[in-house]
């Protein structure tokens, strides 16, 4: 197992914790942010159904009306409401009355006008006449002495069902109902929706959680609007933000895991005459093996400008700039790297091997597996095929058949440990839970000075929830890796924060840990993501939102990215409504308690 992959796997088990602790904010919740204490909480179902938009003190519809109604665009059914009881409707047309005019008028005169003319616009909405309804509440608009939120926000309604829908109308309209009831319900949800049809994502998440908070997560339809509005405002964020970020190499650690993930080979022997570009190749290739990843990219892209001589050692170069750019995630880069690679030297196994992985990232797992069967024709006898082969099938969850390939991984070579410790995770994933002890008990035993069977037996004692053993397994393998010249692993420190935050509930212990872990490693995504949650439980809200931007910053894949702005973007919106409704801070701590 590569500490990349584990490296993921400490993000994905804090967020799970905490979400099932209800301390952190996840994709497709309504969530709430408490001011006292800050702690965000969510809730992932509502209890009871979508509630029609009945006016108040009406009766059932007949199902004729019931079914006519029905066909207004407008989302939560039908939106006409009253906050007082109704006028009595007027026959007689209103006179349409000139600023003068309505100012001549008494207060009750005004009142009982506008009265009628939101009662005319009633009628003309349930008639679909929307032109005629929005020119009466524009006209109760005017008369009326003291402005009602409900006049604005009927109006709204009927511009939501004008063809083509004016949503600006309808946002400047909800504007002006929530600037006289910002509780109003029903005009948030209008300005939501109005919003995200306008594709202000940001603004429509915003009134959506709110509403889903006022509304005491009791509407499914809130919730699942937050999540809609959240996944299409972080897919549509990231995939901006990858259009336009620089390729660049991710973290140390990272690959450094990913190199490790291969066997070292000797390198290649020079041709008599060397070129510059092979002596440059070379160089590139020595810079690799001292962990020197940025002076090795750049000197392979220099060799292969200069020119290299002989086909082994273009074949050589292409493979490692493949690799690179697979890393920097140029995905297509390193295809066609890899390819022209293969084209030189079809026995280079490793180049198929990295191939299959592209074809992976690409959805393509038959093509995957056609590459390792080719590896195998050219070289049946290398290791590392069937090591990754295995990590394809553990990550299609087919832990036995992976299993069975780490084990003709290690026959072939037993010195390399990370074909041990899959196996124990195989094993363990598959259910085989003695098997797997016994085969880190070996692995400990064979490589004593090694970090990474201490880390990952730690990993999975706290599976286990054996706390104090996974926190020993976890401080040895740090020791071990203090002891090491070359730059430290930090994975071992967030595992032990973690373990004590599951443990103890130490936050403070936890978040040094993760701290450490930064200052020795400042691109340590695990790091990162557990810091941001610590954070968020505490209620250190801007130092989350902070790691959260770092996490966007460092996410190497798509998803990756749009998990991390899930969670920047459902934070500030939920600080954005404590900030809009700091009244609801006790309510809101209320409610945490109950759920």
């Amino acid at each position: 197992m590569s500490s990349s992959t584990s490296s993921q796997g400490v993000v994905d088990r804090v967020q799970n914790f905490v979400s099932e602790h209800k301390h952190a904010v996840l994709i497709g919740t309504a969530a709430a942010l408490v001011a006292i204490g800050g702690v965000a909480y969510y809730a992932s179902s509502s209890r009871s159904g979508p509630r029609g938009d009945v006016e108040k003190g009406e009766g059932k519809k007949d199902k004729k009306k019931s079914k006519k109604r029905k066909t207004v665009k407008d989302e939560d059914g039908p939106i006409l409401e009253e906050r007082k009881p109704k006028a009595s409707a007027v026959e007689e047309e209103e006179p349409v009355y000139t600023p003068e005019e309505i100012a001549r008028l008494s207060e009750e005169e005004r009142t009982k006008a506008a009265a009628s003319l939101k009662a005319k616009g009633n009628a003309a909405y349930q008639q679909r006449k929307f032109a005629a309804a929005i020119e009466y509440y524009t006209r109760a608009i005017a008369v009326t002495p003291k402005p009602e939120p409900v006049f604005f926000s009927n109006r709204a309604a009927c511009y939501v069902n004008l063809n083509p829908p004016q949503h600006e109308k309808v946002v400047e309209d909800c504007d002006q109902a929530l600037a006289l009831d910002k509780n109003y319900l029903k005009a948030l949800n209008r300005r939501a929706t109005a919003l995200e049809a306008l594709d202000r994502l940001e603004e429509a998440l915003r009134d959506f959680t709110a509403a889903a908070i006022l509304d005491k997560f009791q509407n499914m339809a809130a919730a699942e609007s937050v999540e809609r509005v959240l996944k299409k405002l972080a897919t549509k964020k990231a995939q901006e933000i990858f259009a336009s970020r620089e390729k660049r190499l991710p973290s140390h650690m990272f690959t450094s895991a990913y190199f490790g993930a291969f066997r070292p080979r000797p390198l290649p022997e020079l041709p008599e005459n060397a070129s510059q570009g092979d002596q440059t190749l070379r160089m590139a290739l020595e810079a690799l093996s001292a962990s020197d990843y940025a002076h090795a990219f750049t000197l392979v892209n220099e060799a292969l400008e200069q020119g290299i001589t002989w086909d082994a050692g273009k074949a050589e170069a292409l493979n490692l700039r493949g690799t690179f750019k697979f890393l920097m995630t140029d995905i297509d880069g390193a295809k066609e790297d890899f390819l022209k690679s293969l084209e030189l030297d079809p026995s280079l196994t490793q180049t198929w091997v990295k191939i299959a992985s592209v074809w992976m990232e690409q959805g393509d797992p038959k093509k995957a597996f056609e590459c390792f069967e080719e590896a195998i024709k050219h070289n049946p006898n290398d290791p590392d095929i069937y090591y990754h082969r295995g990590q394809v099938l553990f990550i299609m969850n087919e832990f036995t058949d992976a299993a069975e390939n780490y084990t003709k991984s290690t026959e072939l070579d037993d010195k390399f440990v990370f074909s041990h410790i899959q196996l124990a995770v195989a094993q363990y994933k598959s259910g085989n839970l003695a098997n797997s002890m016994a085969t880190f008990r070996r692995t400990l035993k064979a490589f004593p000075d090694r970090s990474e069977p201490q880390n990952y037996y730690g990993e999975l004692l706290l599976d286990q929830q054996r706390y104090p053993d996974a926190v020993e397994k976890f401080d040895r393998a740090i020791e071990i890796e203090r002891a090491k010249t070359t730059p430290m692993n930090v994975l071992p420190l967030v595992n032990k924060g973690l373990a004590l935050f599951q443990w103890k509930q130490d936050v403070e212990a936890a978040e040094k840990c993760c701290q450490e872990a930064l200052e020795i490693d400042p691109e340590c995504e695990a790091a990162v993501a557990t810091l941001a949650q610590l954070s968020l439980q505490q209620g250190k809200i801007d130092i989350a939102l902070k790691m959260f931007d770092r996490q966007s910053q460092l996410a190497r894949s798509e998803p990756e990215l749009i998990s991390a702005l899930t969670y920047q973007y459902a934070t500030e919106a939920q600080v954005k409504f404590m900030q809009n409704y700091p009244e609801m801070a006790a309510q809101l701590g209320q409610m945490a308690r109950m759920m």
